[in-house]
This record gives structure tokens, C-alpha cells and sequence, in this order.
């Protein structure tokens, strides 16, 4: 562990890490966020520096794995898209500890194949930029809705719409779970990626008058989880320049909102551009979480009866104390770097200003993405390290 701080940091990991775990001891609670939980054990055991620490996360999660009630084995043969991406976290999940169900993978595959893009997303990248029509679930009733709807089809109350960016993000985290699994929910990761020239310039909080600020917060910092394939590489700030000033520019606004999950998103979105504990937006911030743990190890709102809004500020804050064990600088598919390349040039051609770019250099760029995909860790690195 870096010097910053580091036994005040150790043990305040140790205890959101046991805040965490304690939350699988409870069967009720675990059922409803297993997978979510299993992946934060797996990921803190794969990509931290510290040895203890990897331990620590690994013990936990093969532990809580044992006591999963793992009910996903045999997926109906009339599953909605819904039911299919169920079964798919779970199966995901039950890979990362080594339990591999391949008739279920094939049943997963065949049966995404009934459905579209728009079916699995919040949009469909094939045709469309992130809209602005998407309502969020009812407030009243909870139900979803159709795109385009302003009242809810089952209470009749007016519904909230997700922000572009919102809309956006939680496609691309969909759209990356499943081509990480090896099956494409309607369209490839890299379909959706490409609209992020649509969300830019991204504004800053400006007093509270961007009702989009923790939007653009959360979708900068999974474009940064879902390339560098959460945690595992570091990315260029070359690559994504216009992400890199706003993460820079806007960390201190965390603090004056007093939003630990959001500083935690922050720090190791920063981490991964290469910033470490001797750069002062990294000490800051670390000295901030350190003051918000929570006495029971927890980070976020002890009163909250969400169960996500216990646990996962409480992860974004571990994964903002905690070192990286990096893999050197690269992308999860690094079959988009041509079209980073293709963003970079066209911004530099412009000034600040984003340039328009054309059906034929764009479509130039995306003509990488159905190149074979690169079959070792050895040749995907190096397709990355020329760009250095």
C-alpha cells in the first residue's frame, strides 16, 4: 500500500469490507443483490495491490459464493428480456467462481436472438442517439414504461424521464456485462460506445443550475470502469481527454455535496488516468472519505432503507482508498482505440469544439470493430502500448 496515510486507510477498508460481507450474512438481504456483491469480492480480489487485501476479498467471496442460493440454472423457454438478463448476471457471476454452465449459456445466446437492441437497452444505439424521452421507473408504482410515455401505463401518474446520460450509461453497463459474458444483447458494447461524442462537451455542476451533473458524474466514470475493464488497466488521458479534464475539474464538487459514492467514482476513475497519493486531488479526497466513514464501516446514508444506497457508496469508497495493482495502460476491447484516435484528432482540428464527423471517416473507424477480436492478453496489450 502507497505511503499516503496508508494504516488510517487500511483499516477503514477492512472496515467497509466487513460491512459489506456482513450484509451476505443475511439471507434476505444477499438474495437481493448477490451477484452484485459476488462481482465487488471478485473485482477487489483481482485488481488490488495490497496482498492482505486480496486475500481478505477473496476468503469473502468464495465464503458468501457457498452460501448463494443459486436459482438460475435452467432458463425458461418463454424468458423476456428481462428474465434473460437475470439468468445472465447469475451465470456471470457463477463464472467468476469458477462454475461454468454452458447449456445455459446456450439457451442465453439462442434465446437473445428473439429479441432487439431496444428490448435489452434503454435505446437502441443502432438507430438512435441516447433520447430524452425514456421515463424512469413510476415513482408511484414502480412500473416501466415505453419510451415516448409521459404517464404511467398502469397508475396513470406522470412520469420522471432519465437524463441522456443516464440512459446512456446503463446501456453501456448492460451492453458490457453481456459481451463480457460472450453474448450480445442486441448490440455490441462498442454500438453504444460510439455516442459518447452526442453527451460531449459535459458541463460542470454550475451551482446546482445542471440538473445533469451526477448523471455525467456516474457515465464518466463507467466509460473509464467499462474500458479499462474495472480496475484491471490504466487508460491514456490521450484517450479520452475532454472525460480526464471534467474528472479533474469537478472532484471537489463531491466534497461540497457531501457525496461519498460519488467521490469514491471520482478518485479511482482519476487512479486509472494514472494520477497516485502524491497528486493533492488524490490526498484530498482520500482525507475527505476518511472522515465520512460511518461507525458501523459503512460510507453513505445510515438511515436509508435502500439496500443499494447502504452498500454501494460503501464500495465506490473502498475502491477509492485502495491501491491498484495495474496491468499497464490498454482497453478491455481494444478494437476501439482507432475511434478514440479518430474523437482526439477531430477535437484538435476544432480547437475545444467537437467536429462533426463524417459517414466516411467515422465509418472507417468502426470498421475496426469487426476485426476478430484478439485472442491473448499478450496481443491486446500491444495493440493498446503502440498508441503510447
Amino acid at each position: 500500500m502507497s505511503t499516503f496515510k496508508s494504516a488510517e486507510r487500511e483499516l477503514a477498508i477492512r472496515r467497509g469490507m466487513e460491512f459489506i460481507y456482513g450484509i451476505t450474512r443475511k439471507p434476505r438481504l444477499f438474495a437481493e443483490c448477490a451477484d452484485d456483491l459476488l462481482y465487488f469480492f471478485y473485482s477487489v480480489a483481482l485488481t488490488s495491490q495490497d496482498r492482505k487485501l486480496r486475500k481478505m476479498a477473496r476468503n469473502m467471496g468464495k465464503e458468501s459464493f457457498s452460501r448463494w442460493r443459486n436459482n438460475y440454472h435452467s432458463l425458461p423457454p418463454d424468458a423476456d428480456p428481462d428474465t434473460i438478463i437475470e439468468y445472465l448476471y447469475a451465470a456471470s457471476a457463477a463464472e467468476q467462481f469458477g462454475v461454468h454452465n454452458r447449456t445455459l449459456k446456450r439457451h442465453l445466446r439462442k434465446a437473445t436472438k428473439r429479441y432487439t437492441a431496444a428490448d435489452f437497452l434503454w435505446f437502441d444505439p443502432l438507430r438512435e442517439a441516447p433520447p430524452e424521452d425514456v421515463p424512469e421507473s413510476c415513482d408511484h408504482c414502480d412500473a416501466w414504461n415505453q419510451q415516448g410515455r409521459k404517464r404511467c401505463a398502469s397508475c396513470g401518474r406522470r412520469l420522471t424521464m432519465m437524463t441522456r446520460y443516464q440512459v446512456w450509461y446503463y446501456s453501456l453497463i448492460l451492453a458490457f456485462r453481456g459481451e463480457s459474458y460472450g453474448i450480445v444483447l442486441g448490440a455490441r458494447y462498442a454500438e453504444v460506445f460510439k455516442w459518447l461524442p452526442a453527451l460531449r462537451p459535459h458541463r460542470g455542476r454550475e451551482a446546482d443550475a445542471n440538473p445533469d451533473f451526477a448523471d455525467t458524474v456516474y457515465a464518466i466514470s463507467h466509460i473509464v470502469y467499462t474500458l479499462n475493464d474495472y480496475g484491471v488497466y490504466r487508460l491514456s488521458p490521450k484517450w479520452l481527454p475532454e472525460e480526464y479534464e471534467f474528472l479533474t475539474t469537478n472532484v471537489r464538487e463531491a466534497v461540497a455535496l457531501d457525496d461519498p459514492d460519488m467521490m469514491g467514482e471520482f478518485l479511482d476513475s482519476l487512479m486509472a488516468f494514472g494520477l497516485t497519493d502524491k497528486h493533492p486531488l488524490i490526498r484530498q479526497g482520500r482525507d475527505y472519505l476518511l472522515s465520512r466513514q460511518n461507525p458501523d464501516g459503512s460510507w453513505g446514508d445510515e438511515e436509508t432503507e435502500d439496500l443499494y444506497s447502504r452498500y454501494h457508496p460503501t464500495w465506490s469508497a473502498i475502491d477509492g482508498l485502495r491501491d491498484y495493482a495495474w496491468r499497464g495502460k490498454g482497453l478491455k476491447f481494444p478494437e476501439l482505440l482507432p475511434l478514440l484516435k479518430l474523437w482526439t484528432r477531430s477535437k484538435k482540428g476544432q480547437g475545444m469544439r467537437q467536429k462533426k464527423l463524417t459517414p466516411q471517416n467515422e465509418g472507417e473507424a468502426l470498421s475496426q470493430l469487426n476485426r476478430p477480436r484478439l485472442s491473448s492478453e499478450k496481443e491486446k496489450q500491444a495493440e493498446c502500448s503502440r498508441e503510447h
